[in-house]
């Protein structure tokens, strides 16, 4: 269904949360530059190094997939909107971006920006200073904004997702349905290994800085099978062929090429449009029964990427690399698109029956692979799409999904946002709506980076963990306080079966990432030669 968005390692079963003393977080953290906060799924949940469960919750921020190639907002001082976002307890920015830009650094030629106020003339006018390159007078091309805001980031606790929105920098561009196939004014015609090159060439520039924690592969894959018999290549399918559109087999190719730059990145996988009811026997090839609907029509319907019915009868299969995989539908309310389950006086069961389960929740309920809602919000009309951000919150929240809400920036023409014109003033209302499905406890924001805490009103996940200072005694993979032959027996007994419960940090013996028969031998040697 059109969504219209105008533009204006390891299972930790135990753990016990702990009620923590917090530090004053009101001092200045240097930005983390260890590299420790890379995650990893198990069932429908991610994990942090030392297997400690986190929830990923926070809001997207766009413009770096628009003709301005940088964020919307950026008249006004980046960093200071940045750190409102940050004390507020949004941890994970999805950032869109477009394929285009990404050529466009890639090749060494960065595009520029535009609406963009940068100045550095105290005491008269100072505007995002470190954008205004002093050299010529003129403000910093797009990369090197990029890292800039990275930087921001980093230093304000604050986690990112790359979302690739468009294939070209376009404010309309989430309207294409595919990842290729679209002429660009800079980087020619957009294929589909072009699309893989820039964002390997993106995981391989950031893959010893732990900023970026996740790819989400491409935003909204979609189209609606035609009303003619041959099969349709302009829209996104997902199935188990090899043919260019289909999208289950383009996002394998990319998380691969990915991950070989980077096994620690988490890859983000939307859904499609349509699927075909395939219980029923139908294909991709099966021709539409012309005006059929409900249970005569052969597909089911869906929003825009919200469409997860095909990870079913055809899983992402990436082998062992399948602990970076998390699937993430987008889903709207009624002040996007009336579909057809808003048509009754709804609940979350009706939703759940009508449309959710066996579209993305049955993902997480049979803890086939984490969820990510990369996309939901709207107005808060007082009424039924009220209802049913609400609904979907507390679902959410009930069951740990992650998310990022659409969105910190007040020009999108269908949801609106949490900020206000002035990229300044909240809109209350909504971020209190927002406000429960942000991670936190004991009143402080939890943010993903081990060392530095989220923001002014959060704490880090080393605080929320007590590990921010862990003492690592190598070989000690049962926390007993020794190391001897029991450390052994457990290593032999995790690289037999993952899931084993295990000091990850203590275990690995030669300080490379991974647990493997090297580091039981290592710990066999140091045991016996005392």
């Amino acid at each position: 269904m059109n969504k219209l968005k105008k533009v204006i390692s390891l299972l930790c079963t135990f753990a016990i949360i702990i009620t923590l003393g917090f530090a004053n977080t009101s001092q200045v953290y240097a930005a983390a530059s260890n590299n420790d906060d890379w995650l990893h799924c198990s069932g429908d949940k991610i994990y942090d190094m030392n297997g400690n469960e986190v929830w990923l919750t926070g809001a997207n921020w766009f413009g770096f997939n628009c003709s301005e190639n940088v964020f919307h907002g950026a008249w006004y001082d980046v960093k200071t909107i940045l750190t409102s976002v940050a004390n507020r307890g949004i941890g994970l920015l999805r950032i869109p971006i477009s394929t285009e830009l990404l050529y466009s650094w890639m090749s060494g030629n960065p595009n520029k920006v535009s609406s963009v106020t940068a100045s550095n003339n105290p005491p008269y006018h100072v505007c995002n200073p470190d954008f205004y390159d002093s050299a010529t007078g003129k403000t910093k091309n797009s990369m090197e904004i990029f890292d800039i805001i990275m930087g921001y980031c980093k230093e304000l606790g604050v986690k990112v997702m790359i979302d690739v929105h468009s294939p070209d920098a376009n404010n309309s561009g989430h309207m294409y349905p595919l990842w290729y196939g679209l002429s660009t004014s800079t980087a020619g015609t957009i294929t589909t290994d072009k699309w893989i090159d820039t964002l390997v060439w993106l995981t391989n520039k950031y893959k010893n800085d732990d900023t970026i924690l996740a790819m989400d592969l491409k935003n909204e894959p979609h189209g609606k099978r035609g009303y003619a018999k041959e099969t349709p290549t302009d829209i996104a399918k997902w199935d188990n062929s090899t043919d260019e559109n289909n999208w289950k087999y383009a996002a394998e190719r990319c998380s691969r090429a990915i991950l070989s730059a980077n096994p620690k990145l988490l890859v983000v996988i939307e859904g499609v449009e349509q699927y075909p009811k395939t219980e029923k026997g139908y294909t991709y090839d099966t021709p539409d029964v012309w005006g059929a609907t409900g249970d005569a029509a052969p597909w089911n319907g869906g929003w825009w990427g919200g469409n997860l019915r095909g990870v079913k009868d055809y899983p992402i299969n990436l082998g062992s690399l399948n602990s970076q995989v998390v699937y993430s539908p987008h889903d709207y309310g009624p002040s996007v698109y009336n579909q057809s389950w808003f048509d009754k006086d709804f609940t979350t069961q009706t939703l759940l029956d009508d449309y959710w389960y066996d579209t993305w929740a049955y993902i997480d309920d049979q803890k086939i692979a984490p969820l990510l809602i990369g996309e939901w919000g709207g107005f808060m009309d007082g009424g039924k799409n009220q209802k049913w951000m609400t609904l979907l919150r507390d679902y959410m929240i009930k069951n740990r999904i992650n998310h990022t809400f659409w969105c910190i920036n007040p020009n999108s023409g269908d949801t609106g946002g949490l900020l206000g014109n002035d990229w300044s003033t909240w809109d209350e209302a909504k971020y209190g709506l927002l406000k429960p499905a942000l991670w936190q406890s004991n009143g402080k924001f939890i943010g993903l980076d081990h060392q530095v805490p989220l923001g002014s009103n959060g704490i880090s996940l080393g605080q929320y963990y007590g590990t921010q200072n862990p003492v690592v005694l190598t070989g000690d993979a049962n926390d007993d306080g020794l190391v001897d032959m029991l450390d052994c027996a457990l290593i032999k007994q995790y690289i037999l079966n993952p899931d084993t419960i295990i000091n990850k940090q203590n275990a690995d013996m030669n300080n490379d990432g991974e647990i493997n028969s090297i580091d039981f031998a290592l710990l066999k040697a140091k045991v016996l030669n005392g």
